[in-house]
């Protein structure tokens, strides 16, 4: 909490500027910061840029333009499973376009989109470094390689929206 501010305040704002006393020293704090946030609670809260601005004495627009820029941060929270693949040049070669167009398929929603019942939200993600076993899909936060439609079924089929893993 910044010098002079004063304790109280909604559990979101006391969170978040307990996010940023552990990262204030840091260069460049903004980041781990947003990462906490979002890793808490699943997504960064449009609410949270006065605070994040007023505490690192940056404007409103420097962290808003942090959050649009990196893709990973949300705005609002995944609905039921989070799916995403890697469209990086090797998952590329190794099929991961035809796993997009299956995984749009089958889960009714675009890249970029949640199904119209809330059940999945699909992403795209340029590259979890695991290159060598492309294409790689993340489930509710658990990376799997070398995956295929039958084998992409079966890791939506196991997972629970209860358990998820949020990636920051």
């Amino acid at each position: 909490m910044k010098p002079g501010a004063m304790a109280g305040g909604s559990p979101l704002e006391q969170r978040v500027r307990s996010a940023v006393a552990a990262h204030r020293a840091d260069r460049g704090a903004l980041l781990p910061i947003l990462h906490d946030i979002q890793a808490e609670f699943g997504f960064v809260d449009p609410s949270v840029v006065p605070i994040l601005a007023d505490e690192l004495n940056l404007s409103r627009a420097e962290v808003f333009g942090v959050i649009s820029f990196y893709h990973d941060f949300r705005e609002t929270p995944a609905a039921g499973t989070l799916v995403r693949i890697c469209r990086a040049e090797a998952c590329k070669a190794a099929g991961a376009d035809e796993l997009v167009e299956h995984a749009k398929r089958t889960l009714n929603t675009d890249v970029g989109a949640t199904a119209p019942d809330r059940s999945a939200t699909l992403e795209q993600v340029f590259c979890f470094g695991n290159c060598a076993l492309g294409p790689t899909v993340e489930v509710n936060g658990q990376v799997s390689g070398r995956v295929d439609a039958k084998r992409f079924d079966a890791l939506v089929a196991k997972a629970s929206p209860n358990d998820r893993t949020v990636r920051a």
